[in-house]
């Protein structure tokens, strides 16, 4: 008598089945490109905001912040002579000649704002000094703190920072650029005369990015009543 060998029966899977696993797979895949893109968002740097363009309330605290002598404001020199076709003002390390009514134009600016109770920095190189001597009449004899900034723009800004007293420093864009990095901003190159205002008129007295104005931006700026 022959034997007959069974073997098990082999069921594919339904077409409904396959469907089901087929999407789920999908959405993952789908889910994962989402979220990818999203968590790379939210960990990037947020913009400095741009007062001459906003709603009006940054400039307010500008306000605010300068009468009680609570501002920080980094002030890149205005153009330097050595990447410019333009005329030199004067040494070839300086800054040209047209800058100088730049210079002039956003200091009487912060003249708006009231100078009484402020203090004037700034960095050591010609282009800064020439930069504060046309924006205030007046140049301090060079603080090397203010080009070589490397990590401790903030720390060493708040060092010299006199409660009840702003404080204004001429200085460089890689100086600004640290300033931003240590409050979390990102850190696009500021274009020549730009002013970067930090204010301390906060809960805890703890530094806080206000926005950014650039040269050509001042006059979309309202200061007075």
């Amino acid at each position: 008598m022959a034997t007959r060998l069974a073997f098990p029966v082999l069921k594919r899977p339904s077409l409904r089945r396959a469907l089901a696993r087929y999407k789920k797979r999908l959405a993952l895949l789908l889910g994962a490109l989402l979220v990818i893109p999203l968590g790379l968002w939210l960990l990037e740097p947020a913009a400095v905001p741009d007062l001459a363009h906003g709603n009006g309330q940054g400039i307010k605290a500008l306000k605010a912040g300068w009468a009680k002598g609570e501002m920080i404001v980094l002030v890149r020199h205005v153009e330097r002579c050595d990447r410019s076709n333009a005329q030199c003002l004067g040494p070839a390390d300086g800054i040209t000649d047209r800058a100088r009514e730049v210079a002039v134009g956003i200091g009487a600016q912060f003249e708006q704002l009231g100078l009484a109770q402020t203090d004037i920095y700034n960095s050591p190189l010609t282009r800064t000094a020439q930069t504060a001597g046309y924006m205030f009449s007046k140049v301090s004899s060079g603080d090397n703190w203010l080009y070589n900034c490397k990590q401790d723009m903030l720390r060493d800004a708040l060092a010299h920072k006199v409660p009840g007293r702003n404080l204004v420093l001429v200085t460089h864009s890689e100086c600004m650029a640290q300033m931003e990095q240590a409050l979390k901003f990102a850190t696009p190159t500021l274009g020549y005369g730009a002013a970067l205002f930090v204010t301390t008129d906060t809960l805890n007295g703890a530094p806080k990015m206000l926005g950014l104005i650039e040269a050509s931006d001042w006059r979309s700026v309202q200061l007075k009543p």
